[in-house]
């Protein structure tokens, strides 16, 4: 578990310094191939989006670890975002707290926009704190969770 995080934040670094494109940060955690994407019966319990029903929100993206076994560490990645919270910390330190024994990490941030009346979702902006979440994968999340909506990106706005 330290020896993948330790190559994550190598791994962080080195893409920010060589492209500078928050893009490429945030998807730096892919890198390592299908083995830390692999399942764990603890994971797959953990719903992949809870976001509020209605309105504008901050949300954040989250990298769930299992403990690792066999020299590998279960991992996925979920959406969280509630009005109740004004940073996007305290998303995640909720998060946090349901998820224990599970570690956490946050990979960035950004708002949603939901109008369930006329079935769309906007994702865009970024979190201060985390930086700007990849609303690309958001966006894929949310509509495996729902399929009926209408899910739009931006990367403009905060």
């Amino acid at each position: 578990m330290i020896v993948n995080r330790i190559i994550y934040n190598i791994q962080f670094c080195r893409s920010f310094i060589v492209s500078g494109h928050l893009r490429d940060v945030v998807k730096a955690p892919t890198l390592f191939g299908s083995a830390q994407n692999m399942s764990s019966k603890a994971l797959d319990s953990v719903p992949k989006v809870d976001i509020d029903p209605d309105g504008v929100f901050k949300y954040i993206l989250i990298k769930v670890y299992d403990k690792e076994k066999d020299n590998v560490e279960p991992s996925t990645t979920i959406v969280r975002g509630y009005k109740r919270h004004n940073y996007h910390s305290d998303i995640y330190d909720e998060v946090q707290d349901k998820l224990k024994p599970l570690d956490c990490e946050p990979i960035g941030g950004g708002r949603i926009s939901h109008q369930p009346d006329d079935k769309k979702i906007h994702i865009y902006g970024y979190s201060q704190g985390y930086g700007k979440a990849d609303h690309e994968v958001t966006a894929r999340l949310i509509k495996d969770a729902f399929p009926n909506y209408t899910i739009t990106i931006s990367d403009e706005g905060y």
